[in-house]
């Protein structure tokens, strides 16, 4: 994390003012997210920090940093805690939530009488670590209603000891928080759309669950950030790439809106006739975004397009140029002929296909899964894509875990104040 060396409070309000121009570019509710709790750490000089966003009347863990314990830029499980608390006058976040108002706190193990919470230290005992000081501020959309807590911990001195956080550093993160509604209400309406879409898709075809693509957009995304940690791409770059494709990748399967309920809710085997039918979902999906107006709609058309394209040749719909007579297959694709995020989405649905449960097929065993997704290497998946994808499967279990079918219990998840 950047070190702060507070100095003219004009340049930094100013940095402030640019930080708020910035988030409106981000298009993800998680990389809005993010680039909040880095900044806000940065400005109070934070060890770690939580957001909480306030879903169903309750506190949902939805962002943690921690630098003691793991690298922000790092892909990393803790990032998708499974947890939440409620919103009352338990724990300091609750508290603030219910409230609306912030809280400042110099020693968790020594808080005033008067405040009706106590610090909950299940983590710091499971963990070793030590919180102190805590800031916890309320964020509020632009009707002032309260849609998320942002809590920092442990303001550091030049030696990294924990310190009470300073009267400036309090001003100028209640500063960004006062301000942060507007980008997390907007990346929440993206993120709405995005789901809307896939809705009117599930109706159409059952596979097509909102937890699905939320899923497959966050393998993707995080499976990229190994991938691009491994190129050395830079950590700017990185971000944005990453929300870009999380965000895009939800829509891969837009295109089977296009196609016959017969075939889409047929309970038997299709035939070869249908299963042709069945493959033009890819070109219907390129077509939605044919005339791009964003890069985003630029990036969701190649993975609609391209994501079942093999990267050792095959696969459909082929190269496609015109979306006016498009004739499949087209001529073939392979390798870094298919674009990137297209094989990293393409491994992303596989993998949740296989793992998740239907009414048509029960899920099969991650080992199972695995091996296919490994024997496939250099044939139907990239293999730099496969060796990321990898690296990352403790985030990949996380995220399973957090994005469950509806209806399925998730495990038991610690809630601690702090979290990793």
């Amino acid at each position: 994390m950047r070190l702060l060396t507070l100095g003219d409070p004009i340049d930094t309000v100013g940095h402030i003012l640019t930080v708020f121009s910035e988030l409106r570019k981000l298009k993800g509710v998680e990389a809005v997210l993010d680039r909040l709790l880095c900044e806000a750490r940065w400005l109070a000089k934070a060890d770690a920090g939580t957001i909480f966003m306030v879903k169903n009347d309750r506190l949902v863990f939805s962002l943690v940093h921690n630098d003691s314990l793991f690298s922000a830029n790092e892909v990393n499980k803790n990032f998708y805690l499974n947890a939440d608390m409620p919103i009352d006058d338990t724990s300091i976040a609750g508290y603030v939530a219910k409230r609306g108002e912030a809280v400042q706190i110099d020693d968790a193990y020594d808080i005033d009488p008067a405040y009706p919470f106590r610090f909950n230290t299940a983590f710091d005992v499971k963990t070793g670590y030590r919180t102190r000081s805590v800031l916890s501020l309320p964020i509020k959309n632009s009707r002032e209603k309260i849609i998320a807590v942002i809590q920092i911990i442990n303001s550091l001195d030049e030696e990294r000891n924990p310190v009470p956080f300073s009267k400036e550093s309090h001003a100028y993160v209640s500063l960004l928080a006062h301000h942060a509604g507007t980008a997390i209400e907007n990346a929440v309406i993206t993120s709405e759309l995005v789901l809307r879409m896939m809705k009117m898709a599930e109706l159409r075809d059952p596979s097509e669950t909102g937890a699905h693509v939320q899923r497959v957009g966050a393998y993707s995304a995080e499976i990229y950030h190994k991938l691009a940690l491994n190129r050395g791409v830079c950590t700017e770059e990185l971000k944005r790439t990453k929300d870009l494709i999380r965000v895009a990748s939800m829509l891969h399967d837009v295109g089977k809106v296009g196609v016959s309920d017969l075939i889409l809710k047929k309970p038997a085997k299709l035939t070869d006739e249908e299963y042709e039918v069945m493959k033009m979902h890819t070109i219907y999906g390129g077509q939605l975004f044919a005339n791009a107006a964003s890069e985003l709609d630029a990036l969701a058309g190649e993975i609609a397009l391209n994501h079942h394209m093999h990267f050792g040749g095959g696969g459909y719909p082929g190269k496609i140029t015109d979306f006016e007579n498009p004739k499949m297959p087209g001529p073939p694709m392979r390798g870094d002929e298919i674009p990137l995020p297209a094989r990293i989405t393409a491994l992303a649905d596989v993998f949740d296909a296989l793992t998740a449960r239907r009414v048509y097929k029960p899920a099969w065993p991650d080992e199972k899964a695995l091996d296919l997704i490994t024997s496939e290497s250099g044939k139907q998946f990239d293999p730099e894509v496969v060796d990321a994808f990898l690296a990352v499967i403790d985030v990949i279990t996380a995220i399973r875990e957090k994005f469950i079918e509806p209806g399925v219990a998730a495990k038991a998840a610690d809630k601690p104040e702090t979290a990793p």
